[in-house]
């Protein structure tokens, strides 16, 4: 019980922090663990590693907002710490299955 308690205090220090630049050591420190040992725990009751769980929550969000706003591409990706629009475009594909630009064309 007490490591599911670990992982949602980690968990939700990720939530808070998903704008600001995290690593897997922050992240270990709110579970109060090694990074070594949070990274193997992250994985075996997730599924996912401790990076791709980052990557993929921003990535929802950034979806979220191009969804529901009129931002721009480009600022958006700026804003989920995507250096350049291709990077941005590549990952989201690879996440979402479409690139971010589609809201774009249905209109």
């Amino acid at each position: 019980m007490e490591t599911i308690r670990l992982l949602q205090q980690a968990i939700d220090y990720v939530e808070q922090n998903l704008h600001d630049a995290i690593g897997v050591e922050d992240i270990a420190g709110a579970a109060m663990t090694s990074k070594y040992h949070f990274q193997r725990m992250f994985h075996a009751l997730t599924g996912f590693t401790v990076t791709e769980y980052v990557r993929n929550r921003r990535l929802t969000l950034a979806a979220e907002e191009l969804a529901g706003t009129d931002g721009k591409v480009i600022d958006i990706a700026l804003k989920y710490g995507y250096e350049t629009p291709e990077s941005f475009a590549k990952a989201f594909q690879r996440v979402h299955g479409v690139t971010p630009i589609w809201r774009r064309k249905r209109t």
